[in-house]
């Protein structure tokens, strides 16, 4: 072959490959998640949620450490781990505890609180850990904000070990949450694209996502968690600090916000001035 044919076959495969490559990637895109939406989202307000908001949730946090078998030695990644009570918590149980969440300004307290845990901002879509690393999954109440939440799930499958517990928990039925008034009353303020929260709570649908996820759902369960505050102070600064409610003040205004939350929790005003909301949350434990 002379040095011009020799020239244009090099060319030829040069030019090929690259075509390859191209389609390859047009193929198979990158997974495109929630986290650079959420994690604005969820930060705005991160210290009236670390301190006010997340709290309430330790009820539901305990019962699942305790279902999970948490234990000195164990490795724990709780997915949206917000300001970090339940890798906290698990911690204290002598756990080695991981947690990923989209906003930084919830992962920084949440290594303020666990200085020994690792604690990163990243995407639930698309883990930043290696296959089977984990003994324990945890995932509360945070699946539903993933573009596909199928596609979080096959992730916290992935980075589970043979035989792990992964528990899932979202909010139960809305007849069992009182907090469900406060819910609606964002919803019909927020943007139509904007999260619904109460999509898993159908009686079948977070066992089927599981499935379809590869998962083996074992056990579900309610977990009963009451939502106190002392005052309405105390209730709007908590509940206007969950990223759904930033997302309603960011397209309705804050004063809407507040008048049709005041107006949800009106029922549940207790005789001292404060407010008590009584609510289930649905927990599924899975197998690998």
């Amino acid at each position: 072959m002379n040095a011009r044919l020799l020239k244009a076959a090099l060319i030829g495969s040069y030019y090929e490959s690259f075509f390859k490559e191209t389609m390859s990637r047009i193929q198979a895109p990158r997974i495109i998640g929630s986290a650079a939406v959420q994690g604005e989202l969820w930060g705005a307000r991160a210290r009236d949620w670390a301190e006010v908001q997340g709290g309430l949730c330790r009820p539901l946090f305990e019962a699942v450490l305790y279902k999970t078998g948490i234990q000195p030695g164990i490795s724990h990644l709780d997915i949206g781990c917000g300001s970090g009570m339940a890798c906290q918590l698990s911690a204290r149980k002598g756990a080695r505890v991981c947690g990923i969440d989209a906003a930084s300004a919830l992962i920084a307290i949440a290594k303020e609180r666990t200085p020994q845990g690792d604690f990163r901002v990243g995407e639930m879509e698309e883990l930043p850990y290696e296959d089977n690393r984990f003994d324990v999954v945890t995932d509360f109440n945070s699946v539903q904000y993933a573009a596909n939440p199928v596609n979080a799930l096959n992730e916290a499958r992935r980075v589970a070990r043979a035989q792990a517990l992964v528990a899932i928990a979202t909010w139960g039925n809305p007849k069992d949450c009182e907090a469900a008034a406060y819910l609606n009353a964002l919803r019909a303020l927020s943007p139509p694209e904007a999260t619904n929260l109460l999509a898993l709570s159908e009686n079948g649908k977070l066992e089927a996502m599981a499935a379809e996820a590869g998962l083996n759902p074992v056990k579900l369960e309610d977990v009963d968690c009451l939502w106190s505050y002392p005052d309405l102070e105390h209730a709007l600064a908590g509940l206007l600090s969950d990223g759904t409610a930033v997302e309603a003040i960011r397209t309705a205004g804050e004063e809407r916000v507040r008048k049709a939350v005041i107006n949800a929790l009106s029922p549940f005003k207790t005789a001292s001035g404060g407010y008590w909301l009584e609510n289930k949350f649905r927990c599924l434990i899975a197998t690998v």
